[in-house]
């Protein structure tokens, strides 16, 4: 009798280790391959341009990690705003009693913060938890719908309309993420001396510098974009998610970023900031082997240290290999025909 769930099989990608990038965290500091998986064969070539620079400064790549937080929002409906409103004003003093709901399902859970938004009667309720390892997109989730129980039994003038409200933001670009964040916000910095910039990137900090401005702000800026001036963040981002698996959908929020460049004292510092890293080491995803094993080089399975730290340390090494790509890629758009010369040269076949 055949089985009545359809069968799941593989989607194979093509996966390879670049690098080392050298890294400088504000505990940490080494030398680090990393996993990629993608079809675009020369995002491997334009990471690995940017993780030789790295290794060839003083100081390689900076990682500091800002902030941390996961979010869920739920909706809630009133008679009207005036009693959304009350409501509101006392759940801003009921943090405990919700952080003991939460407790109920998880040790690892814990409520931060919370924000608002009244529109008409319905009140959109702003959830934010540290998540330990886990990207944490069912444990806030169950968070959420343990504070909704309790909520709707402690106020009878509210009632139930979604356990998702769309204000958390998920997998969606928005402008609460950028501006309060979700996942892991981290920034990596790198100076580059100007004879290392000539002779490995081609170009000068100069150029690069003016192409940013033009490029990435002005250009987005024109284009309409949501808190987000960089040039192809959510390359690096998804060739990272799928070879740690993560959900790479989030990939969406994590791409908002600002890429930022200056020329000091003739030498060319180069930033990416990332508000949206959502990712974790453990949880959904984590199974496979090839993830695992991925896992424990990039030397994010620790089993000893506090709950977060080696989401934390991904985190900052998914930024440092996003500043490697974005850096190669911005420094090739600088001279005329580069960019599509090394498209053809790597992905078309000869005849």
């Amino acid at each position: 009798m055949a089985s009545s769930s359809p069968k799941v099989t593989q989607a194979p990608v093509p996966m390879r280790f670049v690098g080392p990038l050298k890294i400088k965290a504000s505990d940490w500091e080494e030398k680090i391959a990393v996993p990629l998986a993608t079809y675009e064969i020369p995002l491997w070539h334009s990471v690995g341009r940017g993780a030789r620079v790295s290794v060839l400064c003083e100081d390689g790549i900076k990682t500091t990690l800002v902030d941390e937080r996961m979010t869920r929002s739920i909706l809630l409906e009133a008679d009207d705003a005036s009693d959304a409103l009350a409501a509101w004003q006392s759940l801003q003093n009921s943090q405990a009693q919700m952080q003991a709901e939460v407790s109920k399902s998880s040790r690892f859970a814990k409520l931060i913060d919370m924000h608002s938004q009244i529109v008409g009667n319905l009140l959109y309720l702003r959830l934010e938890f540290t998540t330990g390892d886990a990207s944490g997109h069912n444990m806030v989730t169950q968070a959420a719908d343990n504070i909704m129980a309790w909520v709707l039994d402690n106020y009878p003038q509210l009632s139930y309309c979604s356990i998702s409200a769309n204000y958390c933001s998920d997998k969606k670009a928005t402008a609460v993420n950028g501006i309060l964040g979700r996942g892991k916000y981290v920034v990596a910095e790198i100076t580059i001396p100007r004879a290392l910039c000539e002779r490995r990137l081609l170009t000068t900090p100069e150029k690069v510098v003016d192409l940013n401005i033009k490029k990435n702000l002005i250009g987005t800026l024109m284009a309409g974009g949501l808190r987000s001036a960089n040039a192809h963040y959510a390359n690096m981002l998804l060739g990272f998610y799928l070879a740690t698996g993560q959900d790479a959908a989030n990939i969406i929020e994590g791409s908002q970023g600002v890429t930022h460049a200056e020329v000091r004292d003739g030498d060319l510092y180069f930033s990416c900031t990332l508000p949206n890293l959502i990712m974790g080491t453990v949880g959904n995803g984590k199974g496979l082997d090839f993830v695992t094993d991925n896992l424990a080089r990039l030397g994010c399975a620790q089993q000893d240290g506090e709950p977060g730290d080696n989401s934390r340390r991904l985190a900052q090494i998914c930024a440092a290999t996003v500043l490697c790509g974005e850096l190669s890629l911005l420094a090739a758009q600088t001279n005329p025909g580069e960019l599509m010369e090394a498209h053809v040269k790597l992905e078309r076949k000869a005849k």
